[in-house]
């Protein structure tokens, strides 16, 4: 080998390099949401707290369609990668931002119209119902922006760039966490000054996205000169509407569960809601992961290198289970003293610590799911992903109301995990079938 040569990179290294900076990416996109917690627990107190937690589901419906849509997007994005074809990348991306954008811009105005009906519906406890009205009314303006933003990061990533994904959420994370010290404790504006520092730091992540993307020249697009592709429309939304459907029917599916847990009282709210915040880091390197097999998976398959996939999965997978026993560990220690960081009283702490160790054992099978899911979206079978998604939240649903008679609140905790083991039994019986298939398809060759 010439000295100057460079040595091929290992699959669990590039694995490596490409998912690091998505989970620093996760984890300081959910500075948003702790940030504002944090702040507003402190100075402003539990009950606004409360508040803010009660209108997670509300906007989580907008974001999780966004990224539903895009995730199928990404997935086609990094195929036509592999394959070369940078002029569909530079259609579809010109065409999905306008279109969702568009989309999103009328259903964000008519959240916005309905914002206390909604919670209302939610049973949102009446000492709080005003404080998360105003706070989704200010929160729903940034969904149009996530819309844009979403696309361009989806064919960002595509490309094999993650970087830049970190870089924008390192300035909002900024911008985010300056703007809630002003308005939230220096002007005492409350929940309003927090959803206003979201918006804001969404809107500048959204510019530094567009700006980065002009270093790629397929990746410039000129909205004057904008005109629809019907194809490239055609098999974006063959990709992106079924993990939207699935995302939506999500959103759906915990809007129960919060009238659920609300019915709880509002310890209960602020601890689990709380909780959340937390879980949601902790998820990060499993999702991240995912999402990092699903680009590598996608990009071997446009290129034709399907020799290359098998060795994907087999090292994400071992690096999935690793990753997801550390944080078992860790959650089991950490997180009682991390929910009480956020301000709440000693019962919503004791609360959310009953919670994680309820649920922490089982981030291993949570972790694996994840990685079987990556492989298959990569493959293109999004439906049946977004298919066994929907399958599993029903049956948390169920268990959640079955059960609480017997187990109380803990029954959060249950329930979820055991939607994992559906989870993790559906991907994997999947998985068996092609084998079968592929395998009788070479018999009859």
């Amino acid at each position: 080998m010439h000295p100057k040569e460079k040595k091929p990179e290992t699959v669990a290294v590039t694995l490596i390099k490409f998912c690091v900076p998505l989970i620093l990416s996760g984890i300081l996109q959910q500075l948003y949401n702790w940030a504002d917690a944090f702040i507003v627990g402190n100075v402003v107190g539990e009950n606004a707290l409360a508040a803010i937690g009660a209108t997670g589901t509300i906007s989580h419906l907008f974001l999780l369609a966004i990224n539903g849509f895009t995730l199928g997007l990404g997935v086609l994005f990094a195929q036509q990668f592999g394959g070369g074809k940078n002029e569909a990348i530079t259609k579809m991306l010109s065409s999905f931002t306008v279109i969702l954008g568009m989309v999103f811009l009328i259903l964000a105005g008519i959240g916005i119209v309905s914002a206390e009906p909604f919670l209302r519906l939610l049973n949102t406890p009446s000492d709080t119902i005003q404080m998360a009205a105003d706070y989704l009314r200010i929160i729903l303006i940034g969904v149009p922006v996530m819309a844009v933003y979403n696309v361009y990061t989806a064919a960002i990533r595509g490309v094999g760039n993650s970087r830049a994904p970190f870089f924008s959420i390192l300035c909002s994370s900024a911008v985010n966490v300056l703007l809630d010290v002003i308005l939230v404790a220096g002007f005492s504006m409350g929940v309003k000054g927090a959803a206003i520092a979201t918006v804001a730091a969404q809107m500048a992540m959204t510019g530094y996205i567009i700006l980065y993307s002009r270093k790629y020249e397929f990746l410039r697009i000129r909205l004057s000169g904008w005109k629809s592709d019907r194809t490239v429309i055609k098999e974006g939304a063959c990709l992106g509407f079924p993990p939207m459907i699935q995302s939506c029917v999500n959103a759906f599916g915990k809007l129960l569960l919060q009238n659920f847990m609300n019915g709880f009282g509002m310890q209960t709210v602020a601890a689990i809601t709380t909780a959340y915040r937390v879980d949601t880091i902790i998820f990060l390197p499993m999702i991240n992961l995912s999402s990092g097999i699903s680009t590598m998976v996608a990009q071997n398959h446009g290129a034709g290198k399907q020799e290359e996939i098998p060795k994907v999965v087999k090292t994400g997978t071992m690096i999935m289970a690793a990753v997801s026993l550390v944080l078992t560990g860790l959650v089991i220690q950490a997180g009682g003293p991390l929910i009480a960081m956020f301000g709440v009283g000693v019962e919503a702490t004791e609360i959310g610590r009953n919670f994680f160790r309820g649920i922490a054992n089982f981030y291993v099978v949570y972790g694996i799911s994840m990685s079987i899911r990556g492989y298959l979206e990569g493959m293109g079978d999004v439906f049946y992903s977004s298919l066994v998604v929907i399958i599993s939240l029903a049956f948390r649903i169920l268990f959640s109301y079955g059960f609480a008679s017997v187990v109380g609140n803990l029954i959060i905790a249950y329930a979820e995990a055991a939607s994992w083991g559906v989870m993790l039994a559906l991907y994997v019986g999947r998985v068996v079938w092609k084998e079968r298939v592929r395998k009788q398809g070479k018999k009859n060759a």
